[in-house]
This record gives C-alpha cells, structure tokens and sequence, in this order.
C-alpha cells in the first residue's frame, strides 16, 4: 500500500486573495477562485472577505455563510464588516460573510455547483470540487493564521433551533476549557456542549484539530432570520471579540442556560413521509415517552397519525420546520438542562 502524498506534494490551490492580511488597516477584498463555466469562460467564484488589522495580537477568523440558507451570520458580519475600525482593534479580525458564496446567492444549504456541503467537506482538496477547493483554502491558509473561530450557524430552511452558541467535548481537555469561555463570553439565551452525529469532515473539526478556540451557534431558523436572532449575533460577536483581547470594553454579561446533548438519544428522527404536527414547541419541557410530534398520511384521509416520542427527559432544542417531512428527517432534539 502506498504512504500518502506527504502536504508539501499536495495541488497549489487556485484562489488567490486581493487583501494582505499582514497589512494594518482595514480592506475589503474578495477570495478569488477561477471557475469556467458556460456563461463565462474565464469565470471566477468572487468570495468576500473584510480584513481589519491593528498591530500585533490575536486574530479572529469569523464565518457566516457556512449554509447558504442560513442568514444571522451573514447579516451580523456583514454589519461588522462595514462599520469596524482599524483603530478599535488590537491584533486582526478576518470577516467571510458568505462562506460558501455559490450556495448563499442560491439561498439554499449546498452549492449549486457541486452539491457541496460546505461543513461536510474539510480537509478538502485543492484539485477537487469548487466546495472542496475554498474548504482546503481555509484550512490551509485561514485556519492557521487563526487563534479563536466563530461559525455563525442556524436551521436554515429544514431547522429551528432554540438560540444557542455551541463548543465540543475534546480529547485535549485545556483546549475545551478555553473553548467552552469563549461560548460563555458569546452569551447567548442558551449554551451547549453539543454533540454531532458525523463530525468527520467538519469545518468545526478542521478548526478544533489544529488547537484553535472554536464556537459555532444555533440562532433560529427556517431559512430566515428575526430581528432579535441577528441581534443574538451581533452583541455574541462584540462579546467574543472582546473575550480574546481584540476589542476593548466588557463582555456584557447575559443570563445563559446551560444545555448538553450526551447521547444520540437526544435525537428523535422520522420513519415516515407524511404531514407534520408538532406537540410541543421549542423551549418546553418534554419527558421521557410523551408524544412530541405526529406524522399524517397524505396520500389518504381517515389514517391514524404515527406518535413519535421523547426518548429523553429535557429540553426541545430543535425541531423539524417545514410542515411535510421524510423519513430519515431529523423532528427533534431534545438536550439535557445543567444545573
């Protein structure tokens, strides 16, 4: 069997940036992947980018967009990018608002070039698919110049969530720790210790393996966003850049409720097509074995409706949103309240 290819005999990836991130200032500028397609041979995806940069100090690389129907990200640091100042930073802030740009102008959750789902594709490749292509960019070239990473996250169009910033339990406990203060300095209506069902080719994982302070969020969904969820973003924003020494000021303080998700019995996931009635709404206490949705038969009238039921005792976290799902559709999620 052959040994891999050792990183430096990897593809020269193909995009190319119009900022300089060791400039002081701010700039706004694009990343730059080439991409011929039938309506423009010499084509490009132009991705946004917004460096703010003062000095020596950390950097914070902060994402929306990662889903391209999720909108509290792009709003929240399309805000920032516009009305940050050199002078009030000490260190740098990169700004991606539209992460995975195609999907974003397509308003759906993966690319329409592709079909990549842009945080199921880390490593990446730098010869491989558009999707593929910007996610080893970022793994390659942005993550390492990071010290903490903010991925704004929400439903989008098949999710609700109740608002939530995110960090992981990991193998390298002091790692956690500093992840998990800066979830707490985010200060969102909840907090989790969430746990995903395939963090194999996550963006998250991409991040958190090579030691960077990683959170991510959950602010809402339904493939749109409320006046009150963007501003959960922006005030999580303002607190975590003051967290890491970026900004001055005081991370101001919100009341948090601590969440966790400890098994795959947090997760309630249909057997069926059918029409959807929810039984309890997000934010209330469920318990274990009581009926928190029903799914109808739509291909005919007079069916008995099949119960679905907590498997836990907790919190409903997350549910389905539209009103017709299918089978293998993630109803709910239902995390454990910490004391």
């Amino acid at each position: 069997m052959n040994a891999p290819l050792p990183e430096a005999t990897l593809a020269v990836n193909p995009i190319s940036s119009t900022v300089d991130f060791e400039r002081d200032g701010v700039q706004h500028g694009f990343l730059k992947l080439p991409y011929s397609r039938d309506d423009s041979a010499w084509g490009a995806v132009m991705i946004p980018i917004t460096v703010v940069k003062n000095g020596t100090g950390p950097t914070a690389l902060l994402t929306g967009g990662n889903h391209g129907d999720e909108y509290e990200g792009p709003v929240a640091l399309s805000k920032l990018a516009q009305r940050l100042e050199a002078g009030q930073v000490s260190g740098r802030v990169i700004i991606v608002p539209f992460m995975n740009t195609p999907a974003f102008h397509a308003g759906q959750r993966t690319s329409p070039i592709d079909k990549g789902n842009m945080n199921r594709s880390f490593p990446g490749k730098p010869d491989g698919t558009v999707t593929q292509k910007i996610a080893d960019y970022f793994r390659r070239t942005l993550l390492p110049l990071a010290d903490i990473v903010l991925d704004i996250h929400s439903g989008g169009r098949t999710l609700d969530f109740l608002p939530f910033a995110a960090c992981h339990v990991l193998p390298d406990k002091a790692q956690q720790a500093r992840c998990e203060a800066a979830m707490r300095a985010f200060a969102a209506p909840y907090s989790m210790r969430m746990l995903e069902l395939d963090a194999q080719a996550m963006y998250d994982t991409a991040a958190e393996s090579q030691g960077k302070v990683f959170v991510t969020t959950e602010l809402g969904g339904g493939g749109s966003s409320t006046a009150r969820s963007v501003a959960v973003a922006e005030r999580g924003v303002r607190n975590v850049l003051v967290h890491t020494g970026i900004l001055e000021g005081e991370v101001l303080p919100g009341d948090s409720i601590m969440l966790d998700m400890p098994g795959d019995d947090c997760f309630v996931a249909s057997e069926h097509d059918g029409l959807l009635e929810m039984c309890r709404d997000l934010g209330e206490r469920v318990e274990q074995g009581e009926v928190i949705a029903r799914i109808h038969d739509i291909k005919r009238s007079g069916a008995t409706p099949v119960e679905y039921r907590a498997r836990r005792s907790g919190l409903l976290a997350a549910r389905h949103f539209p009103g017709l799902v299918q089978c293998g559709d993630t109803l709910a999620v239902v995390a454990e309240v910490l004391q």
